[in-house]
């Protein structure tokens, strides 16, 4: 409660204040000054009355200040909620935190589960960002109410437009394509065309990918849906499921570690493992990096699936000029270059340089397919995905 309002809950030392002025005014009172028939009682109220708002202007700070002093301290963060979990992005926020002197503040988890959090946490949700690495997750924020329009027209030149949000709730940080691995020497790659064609007979017990449950396999399902339709696509599915090496386990490296191995042939993976493992500090790990070829399928017809890394702003964002800022720094080509160079990602930016082991690769076709549309059809590819037994 601020001073001047009724009943006040002094402090302290306005309280001591106000009983010492009392004790003062009494003492002379009975020594002179009601003898003199100069004192009454509006006089010891207005004298209380001036000591007890001089303690309270004294004793409590001034509220533009305090505002201010908050404020300054909000401005000094972005709160980030990422399924990121990549060493490239520390270095990222530190060199950001450099040049702004704004700190970054990361929760990280998984995709799903931070938006559970933030709808949870409504407009008290203190994070600012939401970042993730599905562009069907990133519209799942949108359509839930999670996120508000990126206000910055450095992100909307920086970005295309087909790596971003038709509302610009959200945008493409960088991208992955989703390819056939093999190894040089053991595989030809002419023998290598389509997605679909990894359903054929010719690749029984050749075939290796992860488990279903995992969020790329179910956008690529989601991507395929689009393209094929659910019925083509189920098909298909049933076919390459037919066709695996072994039953799904581990993440896109186990894949390539198996192709390796002698257990099958091609693997289904994103590109930038490639990258990671060719470049690894591991001498076994870096050996079948190394020994992968890269091919990307479907160029003749749908183009290669991709996915994206991507940021969107949060609705209940309390920091958004700063939120905006790291958005801008993360789309400009210095730190899309740091992201292909380091993570092997590709940039989003056209005017970055990719890292020189994807330049390598070569140029390829992607999917032409609206991200929203995944996350539309992420349900269906769950329930298609059931029906053929991948695990």
């Amino acid at each position: 409660m601020a001073c001047g309002e009724p009943f006040i809950v002094a402090s302290d030392v306005t309280i001591i204040m106000i009983i010492n002025s009392l004790v003062v005014v009494f003492h002379y009172s009975w020594k002179g000054v009601l003898m003199r028939g100069l004192f009454n009682y509006k006089t010891l109220a207005a004298v209380c009355a001036v000591v007890f708002f001089s303690a309270c202007s004294e004793s409590q700070p001034d509220n533009k200040t305090a505002a201010a002093s908050k404020s300054a301290t909000q401005e000094q963060v972005v709160n980030l909620y990422s399924a990121r979990h990549y060493d490239v992005d520390d270095k990222l926020y530190a060199e950001f935190n450099k040049q702004t002197g704004l700190k970054v503040n990361v929760v990280k988890g998984k995709a799903h589960e931070l938006i559970e959090k933030l709808k949870m946490e409504g407009d008290e949700s203190s994070a600012d960002i939401f970042m993730t690495v599905d562009g069907g997750i990133l519209n799942s924020a949108k359509e839930a109410g999670l996120l508000q329009a990126i206000d910055s027209p450095k992100v909307l030149e920086a970005v295309p437009a087909n790596l971003r949000d038709a509302d610009n709730q959200w945008v493409a940080l960088s991208s992955r394509a989703r390819i056939i691995a093999y190894v040089k020497g053991k595989t030809d790659p002419s023998t290598l065309s389509t997605y679909e064609d990894l359903a054929n007979e010719k690749w029984k017990g050749k075939v290796l990918v992860r488990s279903s449950t995992n969020l790329y396999n179910q956008s690529w399902i989601a991507s395929m849906i689009s393209l094929d339709g659910a019925d083509k696509t189920e098909a298909w599915v049933k076919g390459l499921v037919a066709n695996l090496a072994q039953e799904p386990k581990g993440g896109d490296r186990d894949q390539a570690k198996a192709i390796a191995s002698g257990t099958g042939e091609v693997a289904i993976m994103n590109t930038y493992y490639v990258g990671l493992m060719a470049n690894s500090t591991d001498p076994e790990e870096k050996k079948i990096g190394e020994s992968l070829g890269v091919f990307f399928p479907n160029q003749a017809t749908t183009g290669t699936h991709i996915n994206i890394s991507g940021a969107g702003l949060t609705k209940s964002s309390k920091n958004k000029a700063n939120a905006t800022q790291l958005i801008e720094f993360l789309t400009d080509v210095p730190a899309q270059e740091m992201v292909s160079n380091e993570n092997y990602e590709f940039p989003v930016n056209p005017k970055a340089k990719h890292a020189e082991l994807l330049r390598s690769w070569g140029t390829f076709k992607a999917q032409q397919i609206n991200f929203a549309e995944l996350g539309k059809n992420n349900t269906a590819a769950i329930a298609l995905i059931g029906k053929t037994g991948w695990k």
